[in-house]
């Protein structure tokens, strides 16, 4: 079981994700911004960040680089709906990975596992 961190402005896909990676047996803290996940920091350590990029606040970019400073053996994992922005985060993160949206719940699933066991 992995300690995640999942920030995601959109309230229906937050709500998928959070319900797939619990029944996948993952303890979760869900914000539903950026600036809700840098003030979640604070309670790791995490095993996993899992963030959107678009969000109100902090964007996931400065989410990633804030955790990042503070754990620097977080895994990071960003999903987007848009190219352009994923193309800039794995720039900026090159360890992390990005998944693009719309995501199957079952392929973020197997992909938080490889992460994970990494």
């Amino acid at each position: 079981m992995a300690r995640i961190l999942l920030a995601e402005d959109d309230d229906s896909l937050r709500g998928f994700l959070g319900r797939a990676l619990e029944r996948a047996g993952h303890e979760l803290t869900v914000c539903e911004n950026g600036d809700e996940a840098i003030a979640a920091l604070d309670d790791g350590p995490w095993d996993l960040l899992l963030t959107d990029i678009v969000m109100p606040g902090a964007d996931g970019i400065e989410v990633a680089r804030e955790a990042a400073q503070r754990q620097p053996d977080l895994r990071i994992m960003f999903i987007t709906g848009f190219a352009a922005v994923a193309l800039s985060a794995a720039q900026s993160a090159p360890q992390a990975k990005v998944l693009s949206k719309p995501v199957h719940l079952r392929d973020l699933v197997a992909e938080v596992e490889r992460m994970i066991a990494a």
